[in-house]
């Protein structure tokens, strides 16, 4: 790993949730910049997303927007039906993520603090250089959602332990999991759940945001797949049974099994809640 690699460790922690597309669900344009890309070794864009963040926040006036960067494309391998792997393709679009971010940090702070943090003029200028025809179609279609200090409960319900599971370490450390399954397979797990939910728990959050998740998964093509990537948090928590533990709670609260539900928000919450108590550590 580069210098600059070592020292940006993503702080607070952050977590992905990932949809790949095989390379003709692309228009002809984003197939040509996928191609220039899909040999470049996963580890090495990550180190280079991690390399133009330190230099956006580095920058001696406050602007934390992609200028002229070419969007980087992350590449997946997954066992295809026939038993071959096959790539799939999960374009950055790093400006229009960065244009939603600064939006949803625009309603939750107040007063000039957002205007040091993400100044006016950097925001027009950044609308500048964004095509509006371009920006319009790429927040209808999304490839990346995040989160900070953990993953949510409601990816763990997309997923199963059994799923293709991979490991990435760095001098000891677990650097992040990667757990990777068929879209299909989340729609109808996210589904399931939501029925289940909606007869044992109608009152609860994680029913609306996996509705919503779903709604969104939705709209790419049925042979895509979904990656949930845990980021530096694995190093906390890897081996992971929040998958299970998800299932198993939405399964006892549908059964009204209460009991059972405890237990699994339980093992939830001893795993999870330490890490988002960072969020408002000093």
């Amino acid at each position: 790993m580069s210098r600059l690699g070592q020292v940006l460790r993503p702080f607070p922690y952050v977590s992905y949730l990932r949809v790949y597309e095989p390379l003709d669900a692309f228009s002809d344009a984003q197939q040509l910049a996928i191609l220039e890309q899909r040999a470049r070794e996963r580890e090495l864009t990550e180190e280079l997303e991690h390399e133009q963040s330190l230099r956006r926040i580095l920058r001696t006036v406050s602007d934390p927007f992609p200028h002229h960067e070419a969007d980087l494309v992350r590449v997946t391998h997954f066992p295809s039906m026939n038993g071959t792997t096959t790539p799939y393709y999960c374009p950055n679009q790093l400006a229009v993520r960065t244009t939603l971010a600064a939006e949803s940090l625009d309603q939750s702070l107040r007063g000039p603090l957002i205007d040091v943090l993400v100044p006016e003029i950097a925001r027009e200028a950044h609308q500048a250089r964004l095509d509006p025809d371009t920006f319009a179609d790429s927040v209808a279609r999304l490839y990346t959602r995040s989160a900070t200090w953990g993953v949510p409960f409601a990816w763990f319900a997309l997923i199963h332990e059994d799923d293709l599971t991979e490991v990435v370490e760095d001098d000891g450390r677990v650097s992040t999991v990667r757990i990777t399954a068929r879209i299909g397979d989340c729609i109808d797990r996210g589904r399931r759940s939501i029925a289940q939910l909606a007869v044992g728990a109608p009152e609860m959050d994680l029913l609306d945001e996996l509705t919503e998740i779903v709604e969104w998964l939705e709209i790419f093509r049925r042979d895509a797949v979904v990656e949930v990537d845990y980021g530096p948090v694995a190093d906390r928590v890897f081996p992971d049974d929040s998958p299970m533990d998800v299932r198993l709670g939405i399964e006892s609260l549908a059964e009204a099994d209460m009991m059972g539900a405890a237990a699994s928000y339980r093992r939830l919450a001893s795993r999870w809640i330490p890490i988002r108590q960072l969020a408002r550590a000093s």
